[in-house]
């Protein structure tokens, strides 16, 4: 393929998305992730399209939400990595809240082994990937339904999440970075994940790499109210992810990070030898009592006080049992 022809399709390929990897830019058009990062510098001195992480978005600072098709082809290997290595935050017995996204649809796949779980969500993806677990209760919200990402929104699904008191949320986005937190291109799926948070003790965020650094318009969650995040592994050459990484951890987010290939149980490893293992909470959050656990609790537990004077496990020692 020529360059001109590589161009026009990656071009393509971000009006498209909105958004996409070097690596899946690379895979799609069938070079190295060398060839496009020079093919897309080159669209960038034209006007056409944005750097971003360890990838190219469209222009002007703010990236358009994808639909479901499109997101659900992009960074996949990422996706399960990241999925399999936050099942390990949950334990059976457990009342969680999941909201919208490919990512926490992955996730939900494998919740679906975890005994005695009870899971809220406003996502239809989530709901159905659980629909056949028999030990799960899956609870709805309310809500319209919004097509581009079969998930429920609006007034109705806001409502239906007051009063509601779970130990964790897990939560996807469009873009993160250490001075906005999460945030997403669409204010009625904002509106519907801020219910999410509210609801929670702790905030778990799924994101993989090419998500660190990008900027949305609709902020979801303020990193000062994000308890971990789960990411995959940067490319080597990408400085600019490992730089945000650790920006958030000095915010006292706890970093785990999972490798593309994912092993099962998945390990808890440094973004760069720099990159802190496990950083401890600043000091407690909303919704958290002093000297609580961040290891799972029973549903009995859920809805009521945490326990005193438990002492909270290490990222790198939370494994499947």
């Amino acid at each position: 393929m020529f360059a001109a022809e590589r161009r026009q399709l990656i071009l393509e390929m971000v009006r498209a998305n909105g958004a996409v990897s070097l690596r899946e830019l690379a895979r799609v058009v069938q070079t190295s992730e060398v060839t496009v990062r020079r093919d897309v510098r080159a669209l960038e001195a034209e006007g056409l399209l944005d750097r971003r992480h360890g990838g190219a978005v469209l222009p002007g600072g703010f990236t358009r939400e994808s639909g479901f098709p499109q997101k659900s082809h992009l960074a996949t290997a990422e996706k399960t990595a990241i999925a399999d290595l936050a099942a390990n935050f949950v334990e059976e017995g457990e009342a969680i809240v999941v909201g919208a996204g490919t990512t926490t649809q992955e996730l939900a796949r494998r919740l679906a082994r975890v005994p005695g779980l009870t899971v809220v969500t406003n996502s239809l993806l989530v709901a159905q990937a659980l629909a056949h677990a028999n030990r799960v209760e899956v609870v709805m919200t309310g809500g319209t339904l919004r097509g581009s990402n079969y998930a429920l929104v609006g007034s109705g699904a806001e409502q239906s999440l007051q009063g509601l008191r779970v130990s964790r949320a897990f939560l996807s986005g469009s873009g993160l970075t250490a001075e906005r937190g999460l945030s997403t291109s669409n204010m009625l799926s904002a509106s519907v994940d801020r219910a999410l948070v509210q609801a929670a003790a702790e905030v778990v965020v799924l994101a993989d790499h090419t998500k660190l650094g990008t900027d949305t318009m609709f902020q979801t969650v303020p990193t000062d109210l994000i308890t971990r995040l789960v990411t995959d592994e940067p490319p080597a050459h990408d400085d600019r992810a490992a730089t945000e990484l650790q920006a958030l951890a000095d915010q006292g987010v706890q970093i785990a990070v999972a490798g593309a290939s994912g092993s099962p149980g998945g390990d808890t490893v440094p973004a760069r030898p720099q990159q802190r293992r496990d950083v401890p909470l600043p000091s407690p959050r909303r919704g958290q009592v002093p000297g609580g656990t961040a290891s799972p609790l029973r549903a009995a537990t859920v809805l009521g006080e945490q326990p005193p004077g438990t002492e909270r496990p290490r990222v790198a020692d939370m494994r499947r049992r």
